[in-house]
């Protein structure tokens, strides 16, 4: 892994850039005890997907999380929907508990499964809320499936080229690889606008949870896909037909502002919401605003469909 990223520049810091949630997002699990609703698993092409449950019903949600992460890291925001909305949170394939077969991953895997899961579960049609990669396989999937979905919802997400996104390989290397307790709070402090929110305690429980992974052959077949060039969306975003809410960071660092404008331009009719002060994890940041802003384009979903 690291003598490809040696071996190449600017092509792969965009490429660490637009997947660094997967590398800095807080330890998976650890807003887990906040959230509230049941624990389940399914069986999907033969795979166990586990995955959180909440509400029973109104229109469907399913939120979907950025490369390396899980379910938990929505775990501010599937108990403000679960009065009005019936919302499911999977582990995706090789994420989480879920089960993390040996084939190759891409973004055309994570529409598989998720389709696949949708099925399982007897859900027809449901919004899509996606951070990160979780927006990337949100919209395509719409491409892919757009009976199936609702409406859009993109967190920070990844999915277009960004030719301003440079970093050198071995800063990105200090910078996301982190092997030291200071290299990982340098590392948290990168994702997020309020740095105090990288106490002592976060540090080492993501220090220890990258001890612990067991999704680095997923992370690895992802970067992969992307270095050949799949699955990106550029040229593709005028065929989105469902409305769609961009909510933004202003300050994220990773996916920047000026991608969620460009999304905004490309996808018909999108709305896009800045949120100052935050970075490229606004579900975490400013859960409140966020919640608000989410809350308030489901119910105008609710009502009109």
């Amino acid at each position: 892994m690291e003598a490809v990223v040696v071996n190449r520049s600017n092509s792969i810091a965009k490429l660490y850039l637009l997947c660094a949630v997967a590398l800095l997002l807080f330890s998976p699990g650890a807003y887990a005890q906040q959230s509230a609703g049941a624990q389940k698993q399914t069986e999907v092409y033969g795979q166990k997907i586990h995955y959180l449950e909440v509400g029973s019903g109104g229109p469907n949600v399913i939120l979907l999380h950025g490369l390396g992460a899980d379910s938990s890291s929505w775990a501010l925001t599937a108990p403000a929907l679960a009065d009005r909305f019936h919302v499911y949170a999977p582990d995706q394939i090789g994420f989480g508990q879920s089960d993390k077969p040996k084939i190759n991953y891409r973004v055309g895997t994570m529409v598989d499964f998720l389709y696949g899961f949708m099925k399982q579960l007897n859900i027809d049609r449901a919004t899509l809320v996606g951070n990160s990669l979780g927006g990337w396989i949100a919209l395509a999937f719409a491409l892919a499936h757009p009976d199936r979905v609702q409406k859009i919802v993109l967190v920070d997400s990844a999915g277009i080229s960004d030719e301003r996104l440079s970093l050198s390989a071995p800063e990105l290397l200090r910078r996301l690889n982190p092997s030291t307790l200071a290299g990982t709070r340098e590392a948290l402090q990168n994702i997020v606008y309020d740095t105090q929110m990288i106490t002592d305690q976060v540090v080492e429980n993501f220090f220890v949870a990258r001890l612990k992974k067991g999704d680095s052959y997923t992370i690895d077949k992802f970067l992969e896909s992307v270095l050949r060039g799949e699955d990106f969306l550029d040229g593709k975003l005028s065929a989105i037909r469902a409305p769609t809410l961009i909510i933004w960071g202003r300050e994220d660092k990773l996916t920047p502002l000026t991608m969620g404008e460009q999304f905004a331009r490309e996808i018909k009719g999108a709305e896009l919401v800045v949120f100052d002060k935050c970075g490229h994890i606004p579900q975490i940041e400013k859960p409140a605003q966020f919640n608000a802003a989410l809350l308030k384009f489901l119910s105008q979903s609710a009502a009109s469909n």
